[in-house]
């Protein structure tokens, strides 16, 4: 079979279907109500794919990667190479640590609505700095990979200039709003598997949601302790894995539902504090000091 798995008929289903929908809003219905929330949630899908893609590649023939290494990046709206400096290299590597340049606490350790709103721009912009340096590393070591990688930058340039040129409307429409829907996406989804759980933990390290719609519809992209156990596992086969792990992690990090999660934690937490999460990371740095601090008990001999 020339696909790597099986399971990944729905991958390439995904990928028609975004590029028919595409196609007929463009030439046939524009803008419409009931179709163009279905493309924006296709978009977001485009991110997981383009996120599994460049851990264990859809296909086993090289140039068909190639080509969907194109595709995503026409699709997600910004170059596909661009996941293995910051997120294989880097994020894979130190987990949220010092160091990673997708940190949910480089700016507060709180988690609220404003630190996940401006997260994602926080984040691609500390982002870029990995990417030249490993564009730089490329040019050194391997030109035939830094022309593949460039050549995904002039592709995306090129694309963007002829869909401006043809209506800049439906440009706006079908091009640079699922593009942006896609990136701060994916972005936000890092956000919250990270924010508050405990980086420098073995298993507390990432939050999950477990439920079974987010799981179905976004390739199991909500089993994500597991994710980063096993980076090379197929998104397939996670969900009998994170089984396996489930019960080491703590029940607080694994959450049914998704938007249920952010409804509680982002609106309703703005009137009920309680609602709010409790930092891992936080009290695991308090536990530290206050060791560290604890005077040692001065033991009197008696006379």
């Amino acid at each position: 079979m020339i696909l790597r798995e099986k399971a990944d008929i729905r991958t390439v289903l995904y990928m028609v279907t975004t590029t028919a929908l595409l196609l007929i809003q463009w030439n046939v219905t524009g803008f419409t109500l009931w179709l163009y929330p279905a493309y924006l949630f296709f978009s977001v899908a485009v991110a997981v794919i383009a996120h599994n893609h460049n851990h264990l590649p859809v296909w086993r023939n090289r140039l068909l990667n190639i080509f969907t290494d194109y595709w995503l990046t026409l699709f997600y709206g910004f170059p596909a190479f661009g996941w293995i400096p910051t997120h294989n290299l880097n994020h894979h590597k130190l987990n949220n640590k010092e160091g990673d340049y997708t940190i949910t606490y480089r700016m507060s350790e709180s988690n609220n609505l404003v630190t996940l709103l401006t997260y994602p721009s926080i984040s691609s912009y500390h982002q870029q700095k990995p990417i030249r340096d490993y564009m730089k590393r490329l040019w050194n070591t391997n030109r035939t990979n830094f022309y593949l990688a460039a050549s995904q930058y002039v592709v995306l340039a090129l694309y963007y200039i002829a869909v401006l040129l043809l209506d800049w409307q439906k440009a706006l429409l079908f091009v640079v709003i699922p593009h942006q829907v896609a990136l701060f996406s994916i972005l936000i989804f890092n956000y919250v598997q990270h924010v508050h759980a405990d980086e420098e933990s073995q298993y507390d390290h990432s939050r999950n949601f477990v439920g079974p719609m987010l799981n179905t519809m976004l390739f199991n992209n909500g089993f994500h302790t597991i994710h980063h156990e096993k980076a090379g596992l197929h998104w397939s086969k996670t969900p009998e894995a994170f089984k396996q792990i489930q019960p080491m992690i703590d029940p607080a990090l694994n959450e049914r539902s998704f938007w249920g999660y952010m409804i509680r934690v982002y609106i309703l937490a703005l009137f009920a504090p309680k609602l709010r999460t409790s930092s891992k990371r936080a009290a695991r740095m308090q536990h530290r000091e206050t060791t560290i601090r604890k005077p040692e008990t001065t033991v009197v001999s008696p006379r």
